[in-house]
Order: C-alpha cells, then structure tokens, then sequence
C-alpha cells in the first residue's frame, strides 16, 4: 500500500473513532434506569420527615413522620411512624421492596383505632397513601425489569446533564399508561418524573427539590409530587438523615407497627 493511501486509511479510522466510541458507551433506557435502581443508599438510613398536603386553595395540613430504611442484600426494608397531629399519632407504614423480578412490594400499615396491622392487598396499591399524592405502589421501589425503558433524548435540566426516558409498563392494567423521568447524568438520581393516567393524560408530576452527599451516597431531600388533574401537592422534606447506625432487622416488624418508635 503506498503511502497516500495508507494516509487516507488513517484518516478514515481517526474521524471515526469518536463516532465508534460513543456508539459503544451509549446507554439503553433500560441501563439508565438500572443504574438509578442501584444507586447505593447506605446499609440503612433514619431521619425526621415532614409531609405537607395542600390543596387547590393554598390550605395545608402538615404530618410529622420517623422514617428508618434498611438494605437486607436481596431486599430493602422501610418502617414509617407518624408522630403528629393527634389523629394520625401511632400510625405506621412498612414496605418490603425485592429485588427478585416480578416480585411485587409486600406492605402493610397500622391503624391505632382498629388496633390491626392491616396488609396492604395488590388491588390497593393504586389507593392514595394517608390522603396524600402518593399511592401505595408509588413508596415501593418499582423493579426495572416492570417495564418497557426507552431514551427519548437527552437535555440539561434544572442546570443538570439530564437522560430522559420514557417508561411503559409490562401489565396492561397497571395504574400509569406511562411515565417520563429526567435522570441526573453520573449521579442516577430521577429529578423529575411525571406519570400518565390509564386515558395516555398527565396525571402528576413528581420533582426533587433538594437532595446532597451523606457520608459518599446521594440522599434524596425534599420532594414534591403535584396531581395536575386535582391541583393537590404532597410536600416531602427529610431532615437529620442519619446513615449506617446499624439499626436492627428487629426494627421492621408487624410488632414495632404496633409498639411505635
């Protein structure tokens, strides 16, 4: 081969080089959000949570809640005890999220007046936790493989590098015809998330306000989700996280729903 033609060769492979690497290093929607599901959180997490509920005329009302969360390998574990007003003080919510596909959350929630921990069946999951915007299956953690993922593009949002992807769920029953999220590139944090009604129409948004490093892991703060259909928002703020405390599997029992903190 002569020199000039070996030139033009090299050439070639230089221009598409870039072209060919970023072929390889581009994400599917299905590994972006597998990377969102595996974003360490710590061996377990407590704090104070703050959730706010306001309606259409700016009325608010405000529910104190101790939050502990556990990484059990193959599971994840969540314990919530509201603490005020009166008329909630003493409940409690637990959540068991696998990661076993197709295995859906296990839930249940302590009412104080009925004294009965009370299992949370799969027709429920769509009902609104404790009047908020949030429905049961919504404090799970919805496992990857539930869904179709695909990338629609990606933007800056909110001063972030953001994917977004859309995701149309497996069952043809389930509550969302869809969702979109917007992911913080490099952190695998979902910013913004909104979900459509069984009808294809925008149902709610979920948006992250506020959320930072705890001892090397990304900690969610401050959140809302705002039913667009209803004008309802369900504020959440989380404060005084603590992480890796070694809090006891004790802790996420039938028997603690009932005991309180």
């Amino acid at each position: 081969m002569s020199i000039k033609k070996l030139n033009l060769v090299l050439m070639a492979i230089l221009i598409a080089l870039p072209s060919m690497i970023f072929s390889q290093e581009k994400l599917t929607g299905l590994q972006i959000i597998q990377k969102v599901y595996d974003r360490p959180t710590g061996k377990d997490q407590n704090g104070e949570l703050v959730m706010s509920l306001i309606n259409s005329r700016g009325n608010q009302r405000v529910r104190k809640i101790k939050q502990f969360v556990k990484d059990f390998g193959n599971m994840e574990k969540k314990i919530m005890f509201f603490t005020s007003p009166a008329d909630v003080n003493n409940t409690s919510f637990m959540n068991w999220s696998y990661n076993e596909k197709g295995k859906d959350d296990d839930q249940w929630i302590y009412l104080p007046a009925l004294k009965k921990v009370k299992r949370i069946s799969s027709d429920s999951k769509s009902d609104y936790f404790m009047g908020s915007d949030f429905t049961y299956d919504d404090l799970g953690d919805r496992h990857p493989a539930s869904d179709k993922h695909k990338l629609l593009r990606e933007e800056k949002f909110n001063g972030e590098d953001c994917y977004v992807i859309e995701s149309i769920p497996n069952e043809e029953e389930y509550m969302y015809s869809r969702t979109v999220t917007w992911i913080v590139k490099d952190k695998w944090i979902g910013q913004k998330k909104e979900f459509y009604d069984e009808d294809g129409e925008h149902l709610k948004t979920l948006s992250v306000k506020k959320y930072e490093k705890i001892k090397d892991y990304w900690i969610l703060l401050d959140s809302e989700m705002h039913n667009v259909q209803k004008d309802h928002t369900t504020k959440m703020e989380l404060s005084n996280v603590k992480v890796d405390t070694g809090i006891p599997a004790s802790k996420f029992t039938e028997r603690m729903m009932k005991r309180g903190i």
